[in-house]
């Protein structure tokens, strides 16, 4: 059993675990579970320690929230790969997407805080693949929808493009009809962060202040969402 096989049954049981609790809690549970991405080549560096930071705000904010936590730090997959034959169908390779992909479908997540560094002043290539192969959750229905979306970005310096990539992804969330939304004053458009401390993201006070408001408001409208998307049923 290699590694991928390995971890993709460790979490594939986990998963089993948490959908066997919902299910014990019954149909009207009010746990709204929010799930944070780290999309940093990078593992368990700034970029995990921010989105680590908002989740752990997030779940601090009410008693309802539950928090789930990907890094892709060390794991390789691709982008969208469309067919040769059919125009705009999705073709799902075989990667380390497959890991992960439970935790995002089996339920689909009440709330996404996404992580990325900025590279070039954009998104890095790994979080535009995690974008990419959000595809499968388009078909046959948009899983995403109407669920909240924000941003964690870390940058080299304080006006390293963070604003651009916090826009750039938020942008490209619309395309699953997720609801974007920043932080609490004053970080309105999200979480901004600068790595100036040797990879200790927590000495950045400032950046640290604004992930914990995207963490709150996050939760804030997974929760309000959520009530709405079940009266509606």
């Amino acid at each position: 059993m290699n590694r991928r096989e390995f971890v993709a049954k460790a979490i594939g049981a986990t998963a089993a675990v948490s959908a066997a609790g919902s299910a014990l809690a019954g149909s009207d549970s009010d746990t709204v579970r929010i799930v944070g991405v780290s999309c940093s080549p990078r593992k368990g560096k700034t970029t995990a320690t921010a989105v680590q930071i908002a989740l752990d705000a997030a779940k601090a904010a009410d008693a309802r929230i539950e928090t789930d936590f990907i890094d892709f730090g060390g794991y390789n997959f691709v982008g969208w790969i469309g067919s040769s034959t059919k125009p705009n169908v999705f073709e799902q390779p075989k990667d380390d997407f497959d890991i992960f992909l439970p935790m995002l479908r089996n339920p689909a997540p009440d709330g996404l805080i996404i992580g990325s560094p900025s590279y070039f002043r954009s998104m890095s290539a790994l979080c535009k693949a995690f974008i990419e192969r959000l595809a499968v959750l388009r078909v046959p229905e948009f899983l995403l929808a109407d669920r909240p979306v924000g941003v964690v970005s870390v940058g080299t310096y304080r006006n390293g493009g963070q604003e651009l990539v916090i826009q750039e992804i938020l942008t490209a969330m619309l395309c699953y009809e997720m609801v974007p939304v920043g932080g609490k004053p004053n970080a309105y458009q999200g979480a901004t962060l600068w790595n100036n401390y040797n990879d200790d993201i927590t000495k950045d006070e400032f950046g640290v202040a604004s992930a914990k408001k995207l963490g709150l408001r996050v939760a804030e409208a997974a929760l309000k969402l959520n009530s709405v998307r079940k009266s509606s049923r």
